[in-house]
């Protein structure tokens, strides 16, 4: 699979861009992995099509012509959009979100919508009601979760870009668990207009590439304010890009060891590679601590779940999607729509965020849990004072099993053992490739640095596939 800068360089020199959108829909036609949910194929050609006038007009567009999917929690107009649920089948979206608009205007063809845990609500992209994505690397294994067939459509080779969302890790794990690169933006930095909201105080929109050139070029074009929505920021995203030299010279990295305990021994081995590798290249590893991470998923499942609760009211079978057709009264029609239309997961998390949002239990629960959100966020700003980087394990282990974690959901949970605190923080992530375990399954290594530093791990991300 070309690079998403090598399919523009070319087509911007003259090659077509329907030949390019030709191709990519035939492997997603061909997706054996079911990362593909719904392909746009005659929207895609007219798309192709306007990019390739607009180059003989005499534009010259940085995403010229470059195939790319998008998770079903991102509108697109005229598309159906469903988050992987029955209770919105059928909805069709009124309008697209900016930043899949911006990849458009910059002269991305949008192909196809991915599979994706239903809501984003798992670790695994087994919850959707289209059925469980498999991995690439080992069709028996999961993808990772929820941006699954994101990751999976990357790493298969369907689209060299695919954008997911990551509310706990839900860019960050799949790209690990696929061996791509994923990242999770600044809080603020890509507009979430568009996205049909999880956690809105945690969700932000973020690229899967091949590389961390291809995610730094996507990136930069999606990131900026938006007037739609009050939560972005205006921030210089220009020069975000993986191109830096020298970056890893008098890099102050970050490490943590309560990373390693419980490691899989396969990502420990690459773990300890990637420090060596760096000290090599001539950064300084610096031991951190960050005290409050180890409530970083109690957290996460009081808060996540309480904006859960609020925000997926709306869908309440009168307004959007499914609708029961058994129902004597009104109150049937919005229980019994939402036990149909919700699944187990989804219903199991909008109990507990009702829960915790409830009289006699929000001081308790929420408002204690946004206390140690306040803490968890003053750990990072003390570790970033004494590091320019903090350098991690994406996933404790490597892809597993389909099926294996089902029936346990607090294993499931732990799954985002490690990326959940930087939603929390509000700080940037990614995952970036380093290397396989001793079964030939991904490891992929998470960086995160201090709000706005989106561009400098990207260029990390960029040295650490040289090194690898």
């Amino acid at each position: 699979m070309r690079t998403a800068r090598d399919i523009a360089a070319a087509v911007n020199a003259g090659t077509s861009a329907r030949i390019e959108v030709e191709a990519a829909l035939a492997r997603a036609k061909a997706d054996p992995n079911n990362a593909i949910i719904r392909i746009h194929a005659a929207r895609a050609l007219a798309q192709a099509d306007a990019v390739d006038a607009r180059i003989k007009a005499g534009e010259q567009l940085p995403l010229a012509g470059v195939p790319v999917a998008i998770k079903d929690n991102l509108c697109l107009t005229g598309v159906e959009t469903t988050c992987c649920s029955k209770i919105l089948k059928g909805f069709i979206a009124p309008y697209t979100g900016t930043a899949v608009a911006r990849l458009e205007a910059a002269g991305a063809v949008i192909i196809a919508t991915t599979n994706q845990d239903e809501f984003a609500m798992g670790s695994s992209n087994e919850t959707s009601a289209f059925g469980p994505v498999k991995n690439p690397v080992d069709p028996t294994r999961i993808p990772g979760g929820s941006s699954g067939g994101s990751a999976a459509s990357v790493a298969a080779g369907i689209v060299p870009l695919a954008l997911g969302s990551d509310t706990g890790g839900s860019i960050r794990q799949p790209a690990s668990l696929c061996g791509v690169v994923g990242m999770k933006p600044t809080y603020g930095a890509v507009s979430r207009y568009g996205l049909i909201a999880f956690g809105s105080s945690l969700d932000q929109i973020g690229p899967f590439a091949a590389n961390a050139a291809d995610a730094a070029l996507a990136l930069k074009l999606m990131a900026g304010h938006d007037a739609l929505d009050s939560t972005s920021v205006a921030h210089d995203a220009s020069a975000w890009d993986a191109s830096q030299t020298d970056v890893l010279k008098g890099l102050k990295v970050g490490w943590c060891p309560a990373h390693v305990a419980g490691l899989a021994p396969g990502v420990k081995a690459r773990l300890d590679a990637a420090k060596a590798a760096l000290v090599k290249a001539g950064a300084t590893l610096v031991e951190i601590s960050l005290p409050h991470e180890q409530y970083a998923v109690a957290v996460y499942y009081v808060l996540a779940t309480g904006e859960a609760s609020s925000n997926l009211s709306r869908f309440d079978g009168i307004r959007y999607g499914h609708r029961t057709t058994d129902a004597a009264n009104l109150g049937e029609v919005y229980a019994k729509s939402r036990v149909e239309g919700f699944g187990a997961e989804v219903q199991r998390r909008i109990m507990l965020g009702t829960y915790v949002l409830s009289t006699g239990y929000y001081d308790a629960y929420y408002k204690k849990a946004q206390q140690v959100r306040a803490k968890i966020c003053q750990d990072y700003a003390d570790a970033f004072a004494a590091c320019d980087v903090i350098l991690g394990p994406a996933s404790p282990t490597t892809a597993f099993k389909v099926g294996e974690k089902t029936a346990d959901p607090l294993q499931m949970y732990l799954s985002d053992i490690f990326t959940i605190a930087t939603n929390l923080a509000g700080v940037p992530g990614l995952s970036v490739p380093f290397g396989a375990d001793e079964q030939g399954l991904p490891v992929g290594m998470q960086l995160q640095g201090p709000m706005w530093s989106d561009g400098k791990l990207l260029a990390i991300a960029g040295a650490l596939e040289k090194l690898r």
